[in-house]
């Protein structure tokens, strides 16, 4: 498949070595990186995301309860955000929030996947088959 960097934002030390073992079993080489909250993911965006760098991620998997910064103000940051190919950026919600006003706010920021942790096999291949080429 043609996915090259994603970034996991999630504050869970496991979760986020477990994603990366699960997705480094389905793409060839890919490229991931970790922020531990929102604030890092931002930061992460900002620092690689410009013209001239190919380190911009292609995929971003946010948890939505995080400290410092949550899901929901990164996506409300990364909305305002303007840089180089944003647009092809996909961001899916990988949380165990069920919680309907969790759901809402991020409907309301945008058309984004909603999946429920813990990440899976099944539901890491209907992503990909969603969103990569």
């Amino acid at each position: 498949m043609g996915l090259n960097s994603i970034l996991l934002v999630d504050d869970d030390n496991i979760t986020n070595f477990i994603n990366k073992r699960l997705i480094s079993k389905h793409l060839e080489n890919p490229k991931i990186e970790i922020a531990l909250n929102g604030e890092e993911g931002i930061d992460y965006i900002k620092d690689n995301c410009n013209s001239d760098s190919n380190m911009c991620p292609e995929l971003i998997l946010l948890d939505i309860n995080m400290p410092v910064m949550d899901g929901i103000e990164f996506l409300s940051i990364f909305n305002e955000m303007n840089f180089t190919n944003k647009e092809n950026i996909k961001v899916a919600i990988l949380t165990t929030s069920s919680n309907q006003k969790d759901v809402d706010k991020v409907k309301n920021l945008g058309d984004f996947e909603y999946i429920n942790k813990p990440l899976t096999e099944a539901k890491l291949k209907s992503l990909l088959s969603k969103n990569i080429d």
